[in-house]
């Protein structure tokens, strides 16, 4: 005879979760009590009167018992839906109809159906359509809502009124209004990441984080749960499951032992024997240690939401971000529009004028704060983006928490002069290590790139210009990885050519035509030459001297035909400086340091005729 088995057993074969060994339970579903149907709020039920007999209504007959096959007849009373809503007033209308309605069509309406909705509270005082959007949606506090004037409800007789227009939009707007976004300031960021909660929120897979938790064990010999966290830039939460399943397959232990379920953050995780030939196959693969990565699609969908392109800078926001250097109108009116377009600008004159100073104060004036991510994930190939080098961050408050594997940082502004070469543009792969290096317009993304001494670098400036054609003409670039295949990302960047040597012989009518603005930065006059010397004193420390400014200009400058530099009141500062201090002096513009500083800083290297 078959074993008979208890309801609810397990078959065999199968092993039940631990959620489901309770064995107090007791209570199968065929003796669960039945749960009586009908709306909670509505009357208890009365006890069943033969028919013919229940009682009479006022002013009329008994009501005679349903006709078999007849469909049967309910009360007419409130519905149990409404019953929260307290009864309104009949209009004139209405009353008008019922008061020529026969007595006997009026059935009585017991007394407990005449239920009504307790008073609601004055300050949750709220039109009928809000009232039950709140079952749905989340409360707001009274404190976000203005204080709008309430109407007086409509003496209707069975439709429910409609919240006003006003009052609707009103709460819309405030219930946005409560929500920040990016800080509600116009220096805030336009992109907000959201801290994640689960894994599939980070868009990694159980496998990519097993194998950084594993290396980042690996490299520090052992290490904490939250130091672990830290190192990833991950929640703990998630960390933590991630702990949890690497214990299970025994490729890390707790050192010295402890409940898995008590203070996991503060326990002690070290690999054991079972993770060695796992740890080489994934350190074969990259020996990347640090952040989680991003995926390449979230990356490029965040570097369209905070563009470089089409801002609205004003002049009186650049002299302002400008600082201490003196611009000359000429040049604001024509780095203004550049920078609002976002499009590359091409800076020829001579060397030493502030080509390079005039970049570093442009980028200054784009609005707003950008998330750079410590590295993105390329077909499983890792790329760092974020350098500690380039990217200047920005302390965080700690009072919105974001996903760490961002960095709030300014604008970048990155500065490449002759070392740059043609391979310094792709994807930068390392043997050694086996992940990638991002290429400096790639870490520039967002920001300025700032090719300076074009022209001088050692590829031939053809080369390098059929480089750039593409991105600037479609705000794309292409990358290409070790394995062949080539990637496709944005070129976001507000690239600025800068060169001391004639522009004629450097570019063709091809890129001119895609450097839409073109800008002259001519030497400064006897005028400015004095501001610019007198800006310098200042922030060196000197006191400022018109009358020697002017002995050298007279002495040094005129005589010989030599021409002004932007650059040459700092550096003559400078070097009197330094011979102040050699002669046991205070720094100050004196005739014979004068002297000594333009004997040391102009030469002249003439061949000898032989």
């Amino acid at each position: 005879m078959a074993e008979q088995r208890r309801p609810g057993a397990t078959p065999p074969g199968f092993e039940s979760p631990d959620f489901e060994t309770d064995t107090s339970r007791t209570v199968t579903p065929r003796e669960t009590p039945a749960v009586p149907s009908g709306n909670v709020l509505s009357a208890p039920p009365r006890p069943r009167v033969p028919p013919g007999q229940g009682p009479a209504a006022p002013g009329g007959p008994a009501r005679p018992p349903p006709a078999p096959g007849a469909p049967e007849r309910r009360p007419v009373g409130p519905s149990p839906f409404l019953e929260r809503r307290a009864p309104s007033p009949p209009s004139p209308e209405a009353r008008r109809v019922i008061s020529n309605l026969p007595t006997e069509q009026l059935p009585p309406v017991p007394a407990d159906q005449r239920r009504t909705a307790p008073p609601a509270p004055p300050s949750m005082d709220l039109p009928s359509v809000i009232v039950d959007q709140r079952r749905t949606a989340p409360p707001v506090p009274t404190s976000e809502l203005p204080p709008v004037p309430v109407e007086p409800r409509r003496q209707t007789s069975g439709a429910m009124p409609a919240a006003s227009p006003e009052r609707r939009s009103m709460t819309g707007t405030m219930r946005r209004a409560a929500v920040p976004e990016g800080g509600g300031a116009s220096s805030s960021p336009g992109f907000w990441p959201n801290q994640p909660r689960t894994l599939a929120e980070t868009g990694l897979t159980a496998t990519m984080v097993e194998e950084l938790v594993l290396k980042a064990i690996f490299f520090a010999g052992e290490m904490r749960g939250m130091d672990i966290a830290n190192r990833l830039k991950l929640p703990s939460t998630i960390i933590d499951e991630i702990l949890e399943g690497l214990r299970r397959q025994k490729y890390i232990d707790i050192r010295g032992g402890g409940g898995s379920g008590v203070g996991k953050s503060t326990m002690i995780y070290q690999l054991t024997t079972f993770a060695t030939d796992v740890l080489r196959q994934i350190l074969d693969r990259n020996r990347y240690n640090g952040p989680a990565p991003v995926s390449l699609q979230e990356w490029i969908d965040v570097v369209k939401k905070q563009t470089v392109r089409g801002n609205r800078i004003t002049r009186q926001r650049m002299e302002d971000k400008f600082g201490d250097l003196i611009i000359r109108d000429y040049i604001f009116d024509g780095i203004g529009p550049a920078m609002n377009s976002g499009r590359a600008i091409f800076f020829y004159g001579p060397p030493g004028n502030g080509k390079t100073a005039i970049c570093q104060g442009m980028v200054n004036c784009f609005d707003g704060e950008i998330f750079i991510p410590h590295a993105i994930l390329i077909d499983d190939f890792i790329v760092r983006i974020y350098d500690s080098i380039l990217h200047k961050p920005i302390e965080d408050d700690g009072s919105q928490p974001y996903d760490r594997r961002w960095v709030r940082c300014r604008r970048p502004l990155v500065v490449v002069g002759g070392e740059l070469t043609l391979e310094m543009l792709d994807l930068v792969y390392s043997p050694e290590v086996k992940y990638y290096e991002a290429p400096f317009q790639m870490k520039a993304t967002n920001g300025m790139l700032l090719i300076d001494d074009f022209g001088r670098q050692k590829v031939s400036p053809k080369d390098l210009l059929n480089r750039w054609i593409v991105p600037l003409e479609s705000d794309v670039d292409m990358l290409t990885l070790h394995t062949g295949k080539k990637v496709q990302v944005p070129f976001d960047v507000f690239a600025a050519f800068s060169t001391n040597l004639e522009p004629s012989d450097l570019v063709d009518d091809a890129f001119l035509r895609r450097v839409r603005y073109k800008l002259e930065v001519q030497p400064p006059d006897e005028e400015l030459f004095h501001q610019i010397f007198e800006v310098m004193c200042r922030k060196r420390g000197v006191p400022y001297d018109a009358d020697m400014v002017q002995y050298l200009i007279d002495a040094h400058y005129k005589p010989v035909g030599r021409r002004f530099a932007a650059c040459q009141p700092r550096d003559l500062l400078d070097q009197m400086i330094d011979m102040a201090y050699y002669r046991g002096m205070a720094p100050q513009l004196d005739q014979d340091l004068v002297d000594s500083a333009v004997r040391s800083y102009f030469v002249r290297f003439d061949k000898e005729k032989r």
